[in-house]
């Protein structure tokens, strides 16, 4: 149990850079009191069927953190809850592992039938302040849904959503991230890579001609594989690795 509860803390210091030490969030932090409370009342909802005490308890956590969560939420390994104040999650919804969210957050539902009402998270999703997700809806890994947004809809994975009502604006495409990645690797220029939160027409530029070199590089190996085919030894030819010391200098002078 300590072992866990050691991991769970390194995981919240990894995504709050103010928590200073495992003392300071173990006793300061309500997103992290509430959902122990938590995993208490939905014990005792789910296992022990004590379901009046089970609201009971959901209750004092909101009295002390401010953070209401119904003991019959479903939330994975490593939740946190920065801040906190204000964040409600509804009966239904059902949370996955490494998911962060912040404050006044709700996870509410669009109906008064006793059904399936409210949202799932995927894991790794972010939800920003004051951020409505509503609805039996998915929010697929590694989702963003920036502050102030509501959702209404499913959500893909790797998206990042903003507005009202939320609208995709950044959609992540895993395999052709990594394939940009092996390429980049493969010419030597260390300094690829960026945060798909943040669309930037140099990165998108630089996207393209990967994209490209990628496309070219797969045609070359055709081409190379239909003359051994046919029996022509092709020489291998070295590539050289690119001098990118200048594009760091321009990364770091860029605001």
């Amino acid at each position: 149990m300590f072992q866990n509860l050691r991991l769970y803390i390194e995981s919240i210091r990894r995504r709050d850079p103010a928590a200073r030490s495992f003392w300071e969030i173990l006793v300061a932090y309500p997103g992290l009191h509430a959902v122990a409370l938590h995993r208490l009342s939905h014990c005792m909802w789910c296992c022990w069927g004590l379901k009046w005490l089970a609201r009971v308890s959901s209750q004092f956590g909101r009295w002390i953190t401010g953070i209401e969560i119904h003991p019959g939420a479903k939330i994975g390994k490593r939740f946190f809850i920065d801040h906190g104040m204000g964040v409600v999650i509804g009966e239904t919804a059902e949370i996955g592992d490494d998911c962060t969210l912040y404050h006044g957050v709700t996870l509410g539902g669009t109906s008064w039938q006793k059904e399936k009402r409210h949202p799932t998270l995927g894991n790794n999703v972010v939800v920003g302040a004051g951020a409505k997700v509503l609805g039996p809806i998915y929010i697929g890994e590694g989702a963003r849904i920036g502050s102030n947004s509501v959702v209404v809809k499913d959500v893909p994975a790797g998206a990042t959503v903003v507005g009202i009502p939320g609208r995709v604006v950044v959609r992540v495409d895993a395999e052709k991230n990594e394939k940009r990645a092996a390429m980049a690797k493969k010419i030597g220029f260390d300094a690829y890579g960026q945060t798909p939160d943040m669309p930037d027409p140099v990165a998108h530029a630089v996207d393209c001609l990967l994209d490209h070199m990628h496309g070219v590089d797969q045609k070359l190996e055709i081409i190379v594989a239909a003359l051994k085919k046919g029996g022509i030894e092709v020489s291998p030819v070295e590539i050289p690795e690119l001098d990118v010391s200048h594009l760091e200098e321009i990364k770091k002078n860029s605001p």
